[in-house]
């Protein structure tokens, strides 16, 4: 466990101003368009081409990416979460979690999630409630809870808080019980909680994968507590993890 320096009781706070912890934040109605629970997605994401398969079966690149996207890809990443949203300005996605091996990707688990309430951006900016687009490494997690299990560095402390209430009204205590942070604006190797941010604060920061509280986020992915502890468990450092996130139209680029 990382002990709770007294600059991060002040960080929790400042996280209810931007990013993921700005959800927090309590909200005076419905919005419209938002929805309360990230369910079963209808219809499947549009995919640009079939991706090459191994002789084996398995796609030699992550489904649904174009070159564009599969070019920022690190070579030595091994396991992706690739975060698909339903439209560039949708709240709702789907998340899946996949392994590279020798015959190529595997899909080990698909979750429903939601992103940011007003979708994607490829210019990401504090409040403006959208979820960066991109690929962004998982080297860091933490939670209110204890560690359920993970390989990550995991700083459990009471400073994960989310008072308030969401855009649907839904109460959101818990969202921050587990974390991983996903490494947009972020310094790698520090607490989810740490505030550096090197593209600057107005560029907003503290985007985390966390547990889902029924409704749209300010610009993280959550899913459900479930799953968290899942993908917690399933995430090694050893494999490189890494995020692929964005709507379905924006990774097949």
């Amino acid at each position: 466990m990382i002990m709770m320096k007294p600059r991060f009781a002040l960080l929790a706070a400042c996280l209810l101003l931007t990013g993921c912890g700005s959800g927090a934040v309590a909200s005076t109605g419905p919005a419209p368009g938002a929805t309360a629970d990230p369910g079963t997605p209808t219809t499947s994401p549009t995919v640009s081409s079939s991706p090459a398969m191994s002789p084996q079966g398995a796609p030699l690149n992550l489904p649904g990416l174009g070159p564009k996207t599969r070019a920022r890809i690190p070579t030595d990443a091994r396991q992706a979460v690739v975060v698909t949203g339903r439209g560039k300005d949708s709240p709702r996605s789907t998340a899946v979690l996949y392994r590279r091996t020798a015959e190529g990707w595997h899909a080990d688990a698909t979750w429903p999630a939601h992103n940011a309430l007003k979708g994607w951006s490829d210019h990401h900016m504090g409040n403006d409630l959208r979820s960066p687009i991109g690929v962004y490494g998982l080297t860091d997690a933490g939670g209110l809870l204890a560690d359920p299990g993970t390989r990550l560095p995991y700083h459990h402390s009471r400073g994960f808080v989310s008072p308030g209430t969401g855009f649907e009204g839904e109460p959101l205590a818990g969202s921050f019980d587990y974390v991983v942070a996903i490494n947009y604006n972020r310094k790698p190797g520090t607490t989810p909680l740490d505030w550096t941010r090197p593209l600057g604060a107005a560029r907003g920061g503290g985007i985390w994968f966390h547990v889902d509280h029924g409704g749209p986020t300010h610009g993280c992915v959550s899913i459900s507590e479930r799953h968290m502890k899942d993908l917690l468990r399933a995430l090694d450092p050893a494999l490189h993890p890494i995020a692929v996130m964005g709507d379905a139209k924006s990774l097949a680029r």
